[in-house]
């Protein structure tokens, strides 16, 4: 097993770079607090639990992830002909 990586290196020898040679600027737009972001909000949208997902983040209580992600969950209107939808089709979910 390796050590834990270093989160200033790895942005130093292996971010960095990596965004340049893609031709991507390398500032707070598109740094590992964004990267952050972008992981809940795959989540969430995969349907991650609220409670799950503050974990996963390190935030103190569920409510501040909810208060900070709110805008990226689907709404209930969404969901909930997304599940109409599935039903009228033959299809079912599981969970």
């Amino acid at each position: 097993m390796g050590l834990a990586l270093d989160r200033n290196r790895f942005n130093h020898r292996v971010r960095r770079p990596a965004l340049r040679a893609a031709g991507v600027e390398t500032g707070r737009e598109n740094g590992m607090h964004a990267l952050r972001h972008f992981c809940a909000s795959v989540l969430l949208d995969a349907g991650e639990s609220t409670k799950a997902l503050s974990e996963y983040l390190g935030h103190h209580d569920p409510g501040f992830t909810l208060r900070t992600y709110t805008h990226l969950m689907p709404s209930s209107g969404t969901r909930t002909r997304a599940a109409v939808d599935r039903v009228s089709s033959g299809r079912r979910t599981t969970g």
